[in-house]
């Protein structure tokens, strides 16, 4: 068996593809987040012409699909590793060992994964679809050329309070995900030294309280300062 098919196959192959994934949804994650603060700002030229770049560029077109693939490989290695702790272990103890080290993040990680991907799906529906397939999306006109105007779609949504509700339940399950997510990437990658790991632990939940609240700011402030 060659390295690459060894890598695709094994568990601690898996492991690994799924960690850089992570890892690079979690950059992705701060990017998204700092073009998305911009809707808050009082002019939404700022928010509208950055979507439509994001939106016309051919790099980043290329980069939404290594971003998609991004998603699924990470999504489909973690079920696979998941589905293998539980074959592997089809019988749960009645009383749980005292000693387990596993923390309460790692233990959940599946399920928070699951509220996740169903929250991806109705962001990807409430934005990115309409913008892109559907044209549920009006026009404004800046410099002479015009721009569909993302912000105003946003801002309609996060009206709703019902929205608004459920986007800070999801964010909160993507805080629980990152908070174990963050580091368990680095100790798959062999950062695993008494030095660094308490630094890394560190980043770990001050990444995964500050990026989710800042996602959160987003709808809380259109629906009580708009």
């Amino acid at each position: 068996m060659s390295w690459f098919t060894s890598t695709f196959t094994s568990s601690i192959g898996k492991k690994l593809v799924m960690s850089l994934a992570g890892l690079f949804l979690i950059i992705f994650l701060l990017v998204h987040l700092g073009i998305n603060l911009m809707v808050l700002l009082e002019n939404n030229m700022y928010f509208n012409k950055t979507a439509h770049f994001m939106g016309t560029n051919i790099l980043i077109k290329i980069f939404e699909i290594v971003l998609f693939g991004g998603f699924i490989i990470h999504m489909i290695y973690a079920l696979f590793l998941q589905i293998q702790n539980w074959l592997a272990r089809p019988v749960r103890y009645k009383i749980e060992n005292l000693t387990n080290q596993t923390s309460f993040f790692s233990k959940y990680m599946i399920h928070t994964s699951v509220v996740i991907l169903v929250f991806l799906v109705i962001h990807l529906v409430d934005f990115y679809i309409k913008a892109k397939f559907i044209g549920d999306v009006s026009d404004v006109v800046y410099n002479g050329k015009e721009y569909h105007d993302l912000a105003a779609l946003v801002e309609a949504k996060f009206l709703l309070g019902g929205a608004v509700i459920f986007y800070l339940i999801a964010l909160l399950f993507l805080g629980f995900h990152l908070n174990h997510g963050f580091q368990s990437a680095f100790q798959t990658l062999g950062i695993d030294h008494k030095k660094y790991t308490p630094v890394i632990k560190f980043l770990g939940v001050i990444y995964s309280i500050l990026v989710p609240l800042g996602y959160a700011c987003i709808p809380l402030i259109i629906y009580f300062a708009k």
